[in-house]
């Protein structure tokens, strides 16, 4: 008898300890792949996941609104926006591979392409859609109005620092006649009310922002000085265009639906943006509505002379030592021929 109770007894604490052991695999298989986050690198089994650098301006509106698109598709392919607040951490971030595609300001993209980084362009993210913004009470009817004052630029390469040494050079000033400051976009409205700063120049609608505060005021737009204003290119990395061009071209293709939906359902992209931007959905509204050309989401293929405009005066600048090759810089076979509205139901 005591033989048989032993058994009896041994019986169940052995299934117990196998039932423990098989709980434990599986919470360390599930941590495994909770690190290595496979929906965020590569296919699940039902396509392929990219993840899209943008920052929260509408020159890089059809990021979000693909994003939205993509959430109900029927294609293979998902992309997923990822906020930026910066740039340089998105520099980074394509250098490193963790990112394959962003948007990008164009100058800044030119500047990586010269220095070795395997990036290519295969769109536009806007035309116009910039403002220059000067504090409510200032005097300033033009640039030469701001000698000596202290203007905030996303940064040293974009095209708004392009435009403004143009518009400079038009005036006869000269570059020490204003003290530049590279800003975070998202902060120059609160520097701009703050006396940090006199005026900025960026992408909308931190520019509007102020405008509707009461604390600034339009200077200039980007396309009443550089008529088709491009800030913002898509870049892809080479290596996702040699091992799936297929992403590369569904991505370049729900861009540019995006952008024709927009273009036609302006108040319902702002709705679809303002949780991506984390904005009030009537600060985008009116961005979008007030003039209606304030940006535009067409004619979004970078053209030779898009391109070689940039880069004269990147190099008038200082940005650019020389001219790139264009073959090196672009590649638009991804480009539709043909662009039909994305078919989007705004929430």
């Amino acid at each position: 008898m005591t033989r048989d109770r032993s058994i009896s007894i041994a019986h169940p604490l052995r299934g117990f300890a196998l039932r423990v052991g098989a709980t434990v695999l599986a919470v360390l298989t599930l941590l495994a792949v909770l690190h290595h986050k496979p929906w965020r690198i590569k296919r699940a089994y039902a396509g392929y996941t990219l993840d899209v650098g943008f920052l929260p301006v509408t020159c890089h509106l059809t990021c979000p609104v693909t994003d939205f698109a993509t959430r109900t598709t029927t294609t293979s392919t998902r992309f997923e926006s990822q906020r930026f607040t910066e740039f340089p951490t998105v520099v980074e971030a394509l250098k490193t591979r963790k990112l394959e595609a962003s948007f990008l300001l164009a100058p800044l993209a030119m500047v990586l392409v010269a220095q070795g980084v395997p990036i290519k362009i295969v769109y536009l993210g806007h035309r116009d859609g910039s403002t220059v913004i000067v504090r409510k009470d200032s005097p300033a009817t033009r640039l030469r109005d701001l000698r000596g004052k202290t203007f905030a630029r996303p940064s040293k390469y974009s095209n708004q620092y392009l435009v403004i040494t143009k518009l400079m050079e038009d005036e006869g000033m000269a570059p020490e006649d204003i003290n530049f400051v590279d800003l975070p976009p998202p902060d120059m409205p609160a520097a701009l009310a703050a006396g940090a700063i006199d005026a900025y120049f960026v992408g909308e609608p931190h520019a509007a922002k102020a405008e509707l505060a009461g604390t600034g005021r339009v200077l200039y737009h980007a396309k009443d000085i550089w008529p088709h204003f491009v800030s913002c290119v898509l870049v892809v990395r080479q290596e996702l265009i040699d091992e799936h061009p297929e992403v590369v071209r569904d991505l370049v293709r729900g861009i540019a639906e995006s952008g024709e939906w927009a273009e036609t359902h302006r108040m319902e992209a702002a709705k679809v943006a303002a949780p991506y931007y984390r904005q009030d959905p009537k600060l985008l509204e009116y961005v979008l509505s007030q003039p209606p050309d304030r940006v535009s989401y067409r004619m979004l293929t970078p053209t030779d002379d898009d391109l070689t405009q940039i880069m004269r005066y990147a190099i008038k600048a200082g940005i650019l030592e020389r001219p790139i090759a264009l073959t090196d810089l672009v590649d638009r076979r991804f480009i539709p021929a043909h662009i039909d509205a994305a078919r989007i139901t705004p929430p």
